[in-house]
């Protein structure tokens, strides 16, 4: 499905939902890189740290340069990613499943990361895309402020109304540090969501098809 010497078309954009068509709208002005360092000095300070201390004196620059990094998905299109497709597919007609995707991503209710594995299937109709596609689109919604449930919804709707397939199936499994580093510290503990459109919502042999392909997957 990378294969070189295949048919390349743009996909219409029309008809998206709003997340699925462009880039997140910042709702005011971008703060000044000089208010986002000044903001995490006043962390310091409320930590109970002194900002003019030398160890810290440079974390405002370093945390605003992660910052621009782990948060690029607000500036990333997932239609821009899914939208080059192979429509020479040799007469495939099974599904495509691309499993143990990794991924980081920040819960929004405390700003503390989630990582863990996204699974990804969808069966094609006439066209394909290409399979690191399917990992940077994880990625673009990972990379914002997110909760699984959401995020998991966010991956399956963008393959279901770019690609039009016959389904989309996507599995989401993730360590969530607001929960084991602070509150209930149950380190360790996994959350599993799911989202399931057309044939793998309908027709239960292609379910258990994915989920057994899943389960060889993890021994």
């Amino acid at each position: 499905m990378d294969a070189k010497n295949t048919i390349v078309k743009p996909w219409p954009k029309q008809g998206l939902s709003d997340h699925v068509r462009a880039a997140p709208t910042p709702p005011g002005p971008r703060p000044s890189r000089e208010e986002a360092e000044a903001a995490v000095r006043t962390l310091i300070a409320y930590a109970g740290d002194d900002p003019k201390r030398e160890g810290v004196l440079d974390t405002p620059k370093r945390v605003v340069d992660a910052y621009e990094e782990i948060y690029q998905g607000y500036r990333e299109c997932p239609a821009d990613v899914l939208d080059r497709t192979f429509s020479e597919t040799a007469g495939y007609d099974d599904f495509v499943l691309v499993k143990d995707i990794g991924f980081n991503s920040h819960c929004e209710h405390h700003m503390m990361p989630f990582f863990g594995k996204a699974h990804v299937a969808y069966m094609p109709t006439d066209r394909v895309v290409g399979l690191s596609k399917l990992a940077r689109l994880v990625d673009v919604y990972a990379k914002r402020l997110q909760t699984q449930e959401h995020m998991t919804s966010q991956v399956a709707t963008a393959i279901d109304e770019i690609l039009n397939p016959r389904g989309v199936a996507v599995m989401i499994e993730a360590e969530h540090m607001c929960m084991s580093l602070r509150g209930v510290t149950k380190p360790g503990a996994l959350t599993v969501t799911t989202h399931f459109t057309g044939m793998f919502r309908d027709d239960p042999k292609q379910l258990v098809r994915f989920m057994t392909m899943l389960r060889g997957a993890h021994g």
